[in-house]
C-alpha cells in the first residue's frame, strides 16, 4: 500500500498518522491531539519491519515562544502554538503569523477560519477534478487520500487530496472548498499545496523571463522574509513559469535533495518560498490571490487546481526526468500523446499576412519535395485581417484573399502528399471587427474607462458560455471545411480590464480559465484526429495545464538557435522534449538578426517536436539537400528524442556551449548534442563529459565508427572539436555494440 493510516497507540490514540510512500519517497503527517494537521516529513523512503508503527513526530518541538499566539483548545499549554509548527495547511486566523495557504472572509467580515480534522479516506485510484486538468493514472497505479478539515464557527469545509503515483514518485495536491454554513464567504485566498521543513538551508529554483526569452533559471538562497513570483496577467505568463524547484544548497544535477513543484494551470498563480523566524522554511504554491475573492454560497465549492510534488535525492537531472515522465504519460492525453509529431513548415516567418492559396500551395510543393509532412496556414486567413490590427473574431474564411475556398486549398495540399493544419486565436476580438461591432459587452472591458490594449486586441469572456458557444460553433466551421490535421491555438496578450457584465468581479480570472479548458475539452472530444499544438505568443502560457490538452506548445517566438539552446535549457527542468515546439528558421533570425549555419538551427530544433519556419522557395540547392537529410535524420532519432530519458551536460548560461543527450531506456543508444555559444583566438579546448550510459558497455558512433567505453564517456569525456566558426553544432548518435 503506498498510503498508510495508524494511530499513535503511545499517546492513547488521540495522534493519527498519515504516511505516503513512492518508490523512493516517504510523506508522512498527523493530526494531533487537538485535531490540528501537522506535516512531520517529506524526503528518502522510510521504511522496514517497523513501518506501521513508524512516526516522525519526534521532530516537532514545543516552546514558550514569546508573541507566538495559543489556540483556546491548547488551554494555559504557552508551548503550542500554530506560529512554530509545521503544518499541512495553514489558515489565516490561527494564530499562524507566516504566509498562510487559505484565508476567508467571513459574512460578517470577519477574517478568519480555524480548520481541525473531521474525516478521512483511502482510495484506490487518482482523484480527478471537475473542469480542470489533472495528472491521471489507471486504477491499479495510483492511490487517493482524502482528508476533510472543517471551521466549526463559519461551517466551512476544506477536502484536502493527496494523489499518490507510486512508481512515478509523485504525488499530487489539491484541494476542495466547501461552504457548509448558512451565510455567503469570500475566498481570498487558496492555494493548493504547502511544504513545511523544520530545518535545513534551501536555495529556491525558479524560471523567469519575458516574450521571446522565457524560462531563464534563477537560483537564490531561500533567506529570512519572503519570496514570491507569480503571474497577475490572466496566463502563466512569459514573466515566470509555474514550476519551481527547492534543493539543498549544494545540490547538483547529479547529487542532492531536490523537490519540484509544477502547478497543473494556466491562468495567475503564485509561489511563495519564506524562512522564518525560528529557521523553518515553507514553499506554498497555488491561485494568485490578487484580482481573485471568490464568493461561495451556502452549498456552493470551489476546485483548486492541482500541484504535482516530486522528491529524489539523486539530483536536479533525475528530477527532471521524474517529471518528464509524468508529464508525458500522466497528463498529455489523446491521440498523439506517443505518436511522433509530423514534421511541419509554418507560413508565418515566410509569408506573414502577405499570402494567398498559390502562396500556401507553393509551400506544400516544396515542403513534399524535402520531406515534411504538413503545411501550417498561419494567422491571416479570416475575417479582414490583413494586419493585426483587425478582424479577430470573425472567424470566416476570406476567400476573396485566398483565390478560392478553404476545402479547394486543402485538397490541392494534399495531392502534393502533405497534411494541413491551421492558425487559430479564439479567445481574441479585434475592435475592428463585426463580433465586437454586435456584442462589445462580451470582451472584458470596464463600463466607463477606456481599455487597456494589447496588440490592438480585446479578450472575449470566456468566463461566459454564450460567448465561448459563439465562439466554438464558428471555429468548427471552419474545420468542417476540409481535412484539417493540425491547429495551432495561439493567445497574444495579457488579460486586463478584469470586469465581466455577467460575472462577480473576483471570479472572472478564475472562471475564464476554467472556460478555456471547456472549450478546449469540447474541441478534443468533436476532433480526436486533429492534433493542437497550445500557444501564447510562444511560451506564454507554456505549463502542464495546457499540456493536459495540447501534447506540445510552442516553446518560444525566438526562433534563434543560440537563444533556444537557453530556452529550451531551462524548459527541460519539467518539460519533455516531446512537448517542445521547435523550428528551424530562416537568417538573419527575425527576431535577433543572428546568422548561424541551417546545421546548427537543426541540432537545436532537434530538441523538440522539429520543423521549420521559412520559405524553401528562397533556399539553395544545397540548402534544400541539407534539408532533406536534416528530416530524415529527425524521423530516425524522433523515438530517441520523445521518450529517451533526458540529460543536461552543460548550463548554457556558465559555460561556453550548450549540450545535452538523450539515451533509450534501455542504454543501448544515445544521441549526444552540443553548439559552442563562444569563440576566441586561442580558446581552449571544452570537453563535455556524458551521462545515462552504462559504464561497462562499449559504444561506437555510427558515423566515425569509433568505440568508447561507457566509463570513459561519462568520466573523462568528449572534447568538442574546433571550428573556425561561430556557433558551431555537433552531434554524435552512439550504439552499444
Amino acid at each position: 500500500m503506498a498510503i498508510i493510516y495508524q494511530r499513535d497507540k503511545e499517546h492513547s490514540g488521540s495522534n493519527r498518522i498519515f504516511t505516503i510512500h513512492t518508490a523512493h519517497s516517504t510523506y508522512q503527517m498527523k493530526v494531533d491531539a487537538y485535531g490540528f494537521l501537522l506535516h512531520l516529513y517529506y524526503g528518502g523512503k522510510i521504511s522496514g519491519q517497523m513501518e506501521e508503527r513508524l512516526s516522525m513526530d519526534y521532530l516537532l518541538t514545543y516552546y514558550d515562544r514569546g508573541f507566538s499566539g495559543n489556540p483556546a483548545a491548547v488551554g494555559l499549554d504557552r508551548t503550542y502554538s500554530l506560529d512554530a509548527l509545521p503544518q499541512e495547511y495553514p489558515s489565516l486566523g490561527t494564530g499562524d503569523f507566516r504566509s498562510s495557504a487559505f484565508a476567508l472572509r467571513n459574512e460578517d467580515g470577519s477574517e478568519s477560519c480555524d480548520l481541525r480534522y473531521v474525516s478521512h479516506e483511502v482510495r484506490k485510484g487518482k482523484y480527478g477534478l471537475q473542469g480542470l486538468p489533472a495528472v491521471y493514472a489507471k486504477e491499479e497505479e495510483a492511490e487517493t487520500l482524502e482528508i476533510v478539515l472543517r471551521d466549526s464557527v463559519s461551517g466551512v469545509e476544506v477536502r484536502l487530496l493527496y494523489g499518490v503515483l507510486e512508481k512515478e514518485d509523485i504525488i499530487t495536491r489539491s484541494a476542495v472548498i466547501c461552504n457548509g454554513g448558512s451565510g455567503e464567504i469570500v475566498v481570498e485566498k487558496a492555494l493548493s499545496a504547502c511544504m513545511d521543513f523544520v530545518a535545513g538551508e534551501y536555495d529556491l529554483i525558479t524560471f523567469h523571463g519575458r516574450h521571446a526569452m522565457e524560462r531563464n533559471l534563477q537560483r537564490t538562497h531561500i533567506d529570512h522574509g519572503s519570496q514570491l513570483i507569480g503571474s497577475r496577467r490572466g496566463t502563466s505568463s512569459h514573466q515566470y513559469n509555474p514550476a519551481v524547484i527547492v534543493t539543498d544548497r549544494n545540490a547538483t544535477e547529479e547529487n542532492g535533495n531536490c523537490y519540484g513543484m509544477m502547478f497543473v494551470y494556466s491562468g495567475n498563480f503564485m509561489c511563495e518560498a519564506e524562512r522564518d523566524q525560528y529557521d523553518q522554511t515553507r514553499v506554498m504554491m497555488g491561485l494568485q490571490s490578487d484580482l481573485f475573492h471568490y464568493p461561495l454560497k451556502p452549498g456552493e465549492s470551489l476546485v483548486l487546481p492541482e500541484v504535482v510534488l516530486g522528491h529524489t535525492d539523486r539530483g536536479l537531472g533525475a528530477l527532471s526526468r521524474m517529471f518528464h515522465g509524468v508529464v508525458r504519460n500522466h497528463i498529455c492525453r489523446g491521440k498523439f500523446r506517443d505518436r511522433i509529431r509530423p514534421v511541419l513548415l509554418n507560413s508565418w516567418e515566410a509569408s506573414y499576412f502577405d499570402f494567398n492559396a498559390d502562396t500556401i500551395c507553393a509551400l506544400a510543393e516544396s515542403a513534399a519535395e524535402l520531406g515534411i509532412d504538413m503545411v501550417v496556414m498561419d494567422d491571416g486567413w479570416f475575417g479582414k485581417r490583413e494586419d493585426d490590427n483587425s478582424g479577430l473574431g470573425d472567424w470566416q474564411v476570406n476567400e476573396r484573399k485566398l483565390g478560392c475556398t478553404l476545402g479547394e486549398m486543402i485538397e490541392r495540399i494534399n495531392g502534393f502528399g502533405v497534411k494541413f493544419g491551421i492558425w487559430i486565436e479564439p479567445e481574441m476580438v479585434s475592435e475592428d471587427s463585426n463580433l465586437y461591432r454586435e456584442h462589445p459587452d462580451w470582451a472584458l472591458r470596464i463600463p466607463g474607462r477606456e481599455p487597456v490594449r494589447g496588440r490592438n486586441q480585446l479578450v472575449l469572456d470566456f468566463s461566459r458560455e454564450e460567448v465561448r458557444e459563439y465562439v466554438f460553433r464558428e471555429i468548427c466551421g471552419v474545420l468542417e471545411q476540409g481535412n484539417v490535421e493540425y491547429v495551432k491555438w495561439d493567445m497574444n496578450r495579457s488579460l486586463s480590464d478584469i470586469y465581466s457584465a455577467r460575472n462577480a468581479q473576483g471570479k472572472v480570472t478564475y472562471d475564464y480559465m476554467i472556460g478555456v479548458y471547456d472549450f478546449l475539452e469540447k474541441l478534443m472530444q468533436r476532433y480526436p484526429d486533429i492534433m493542437i499544438e497550445g500557444c501564447s505568443g510562444g511560451g506564454g502560457r507554456f505549463d502542464a495545464g495546457m499540456l493536459y490538452y495540447t501534447p506540445q506548445i510552442w516553446c518560444s517566438d525566438n526562433t534563434d538557435a543560440v537563444d533556444r539552446v537557453r530556452i529550451q535549457y531551462g524548459t527541460s527542468f519539467f518539460y519533455p522534449a516531446s512537448a517542445v515546439g521547435a523550428h528551424v528558421s530562416a537568417v538573419p533570425n527575425h527576431q535577433t538578426g543572428r546568422r548561424t549555419s541551417l546545421r546548427t538551427r537543426g541540432v537545436v530544433a532537434m530538441a523538440g517536436t522539429f520543423g521549420y519556419e521559412l520559405d524553401p522557395g528562397k533556399l539553395s540547392p544545397e540548402e534544400k539537400e541539407e534539408i532533406q537529410e536534416q528530416v530524415r535524420q529527425f524521423k530516425e532519432y524522433a523515438p530517441l528524442i520523445y521518450r529517451g530519458d533526458y540529460y543536461r551536460l552543460s548550463d548554457p548560461f556558465r559555460e561556453a556551449f550548450g549540450a545535452w543527450m538523450f539515451v533509450s531506456e534501455d542504454k543501448s543508444r544515445a544521441l549526444l548534442s552540443a553548439v559552442m555559444l563562444e569563440i576566441h583566438g586561442n580558446m581552449p579546448v571544452h570537453y563535455v563529459r556524458l551521462k545515462g550510459l552504462k559504464p561497462d558497455a562499449v559504444y561506437e558512433d555510427a558515423r566515425s565508427h569509433k568505440r568508447y567505453f561507457g566509463a570513459a564517456l561519462m568520466n573523462a569525456g568528449l572534447p568538442i572539436p574546433m571550428k573556425m566558426e561561430e556557433y558551431a553544432a555537433y552531434q554524435m548518435e552512439l550504439y552499444e555494440i
